[in-house]
């Protein structure tokens, strides 16, 4: 698939040469921070040494007073208290972090997190009837709840209290519950918007923490699970979110909960620290690099997913919450099994849905891909949405039928906010919700043919030609002599990367690859690439699903390409190498 090199526009001249001199280091990488708004030598500093005095004060959330109130009003009074939160990865991290710390003060606390087949997203009545028939009089809900309206109500009937924790985007009503946080409120002054799920969580119990005057050392322990959550749901890794990221890694490297060590257990990964190598001798692999987001996102999120798609999200909790590496071990070995059945699922149904659109003209030439089928499972339509996007590069939803609706996942292309989509077909929908890029939604089968219509000709109204073909941003154009060790130690201070802050992409013209370029794995390049004209070293690089170039790089044609850096890690051995983007060979 073509795609468009797109230059980011460079930094004001006077700002990177101001701060290229302040910091000591070359124009390229001063321009990167101007680039990310970074114009100041304390900027700079804040961005390279984030502070945890920089969080905001949680009390700046609406509501947060109110709810801080309620959960000391149940302790007072000896009411049994649920925390309740969605079967994914932010839901459990939340639920597991809330839970965690209301249990080491007070025993009267249980969670519930709903099954995905027969309750389904977000709030149920199933779950509030399970609360008042075992005695609980306050839930704290986390990760959902902000368009339970009904539910809320239902609740607060049988006289069962709810606070709300949630990030995504509010209706025109609010739940009546106790206490409502979500920063996206617009009434809601916190000054950061974009807190994954467990982070608000975290902010619950940051302000707890502070009413009480408990110690905020005390808090550090569950930024494990909120950097897990703010990897997985793909929010921007800026600001407060950057903070908690940052100390959350640290953590994992170092110091990770039972649980989160029987993940990567089972992802065949060590860290190369001192205590992790006494911790963890069982250990097969061995990585001396440290984690990064990537690994959060690639190897630990979908181990947690695979809980609640396969089976119950529950396990997911149960392993995030175990104290001890026996108990760890049983619960992760369940979940690696799982996420290992659900690939073999993910690849079958993801066959079928390419196999429907190769065999559907309309399908290919249409601006969307929605594709149905009654009995694919409804744990893996998330992730084969993203594959069709991947594939296509075209706003998709998969659709699969459950409780007799039809429901399904939606993912979305650069500048094409699949949320809106949804929402200007909302009445024809039962349920929906989600971000720009990611959502869900239900409808009744009879609706369907309507919804697919409606939301083709939305996307045919907003989306250009242009914005159909894949974009690769480029932050700078450089040398491959601009790559230095002392280059690349600064650069891995812009980390940790994700949306918001990603790993920058330069440009590189007119190279040549070594005469051992191969192809290797299914149709990937692994070469060394050098100036022709210039005294340098060759670099190594990995182009993954480039191999149609490799003949004409043997034979030693120039090329430009684009691509980031990385370490590698092979045998215990760690070095740097190019991460091909795109290459465009020069012809003539």
């Amino acid at each position: 698939m073509d795609k468009r090199w797109v230059l980011r526009q460079q930094g004001d001249p006077q700002a990177v040469e101001s701060l290229s001199q302040a910091l000591n280091i070359e124009r390229v990488l001063a321009n990167l921070l101007v680039q990310r708004g970074i114009r100041s030598f304390e900027a700079a500093e804040n961005f390279f040494r984030p502070k945890l005095d920089h969080l905001h004060d949680p009390f700046l959330m609406k509501d947060m007073d109110l709810a801080v109130a309620r959960i000391e009003e149940a302790f007072r009074k000896g009411e049994k208290i649920l925390v309740y939160g969605d079967y994914d990865v932010d839901g459990t991290t939340a639920v597991a972090l809330v839970y965690t710390f209301i249990h080491k003060l007070y025993e009267k606390v249980d969670y519930y997190i709903p099954d995905r087949y027969s309750e389904g997203y977000g709030i149920s009545e199933k779950g509030i009837d399970f609360a008042q028939e075992n005695g609980f009089s306050l839930i704290i809900a986390l990760d959902c709840g902000i368009k339970a309206i009904n539910k809320v109500r239902y609740a607060k009937a049988k006289g069962i209290d709810f606070i709300i924790g949630d990030h995504h985007r509010p209706g025109d009503e609010l739940p009546e519950a106790v206490a409502v946080l979500d920063p996206k409120r617009a009434d809601c002054g916190y000054p950061y918007k974009e807190l994954s799920g467990c982070g608000v969580g975290f902010k619950l119990i940051q302000a707890y923490s502070k009413k009480n005057n408990l110690p905020f050392t005390e808090l550090k322990r569950y930024l494990d699970l909120v950097v897990i959550s703010i990897a997985s749901d793909i929010v921007p890794i800026t600001g407060e979110n950057r903070i908690l990221a940052y100390f959350g890694l640290k953590l994992i490297n170092h110091r990770p909960r039972p649980g989160i060590e029987a993940i990567l257990k089972f992802s065949n990964i060590r860290r190369n620290t001192k205590e992790s190598i006494t911790h963890t001798s069982r250990y097969r692999n061995y990585f001396s690099r440290e984690l990064t987001i990537s690994d959060l996102v690639f190897l630990v999120g979908p181990r947690i997913n695979a809980a609640g798609r396969m089976e119950s999200g529950k396990n997911s909790v149960r392993l995030l919450v175990s104290e001890t590496l026996q108990d760890s071990d049983i619960l992760g070995e369940k979940i690696n099994q799982q996420n290992n059945d659900r690939r073999d699922l993910d690849s079958q149904t993801t066959q079928m849905a390419l196999d429907m659109i190769n065999n559907d003209p309309s399908l290919q030439h249409s601006r969307t891909t929605i594709v149905y089928h009654p009995e694919w499972h409804k744990g893996v339509i998330g992730i084969v949405a993203s594959r069709l996007t991947e594939n296509f590069y075209k706003p998709t939803i998969v659709l699969t039928r459950s409780n007799g609706l039809i429901t399904g996942s939606a993912r979305s292309i650069k500048d094409f906010d699949v949320y809106e989509a949804i929402d200007a077909c909302s009445d024809l929908l039962e349920h929906f919700g989600g971000h720009k890029y990611a959502a869900g939604l239900s409808l009744q089968p009879e609706n369907l043919d309507k919804f697919r219509e409606r939301f083709e000709n939305y996307a045919r109204e907003k989306l250009s030609d242009a914005m159909m073909v894949p974009e690769i941003e480029i932050d700078a154009e450089i040398t491959l002599n601009h790559i230095s060790p002392k280059f690349y130690r600064v650069l891995k201070q812009f980390a940790p990367f994700g949306p918001g802050n990603m790993s920058p992409v330069f440009l590189t013209h007119e190279v040549v690859g070594s005469e051992d370029t191969r192809i290797v794995g299914s149709n990937h390049l692994k070469l060394s690439v050098f100036h022709p004209n210039i005294n340098t070293y060759p670099k190594d690089a990995i182009a993954f699903q480039l191999g149609q170039y490799c003949k004409r790089i043997q034979k030693g044609e120039r090329f430009d390409f684009c691509y980031h850096l990385e370490e590698n890690e092979w045998n215990g051995n760690v070095s740097l190498q190019l991460n091909v983007k795109d290459i465009r060979m020069i012809d003539g």
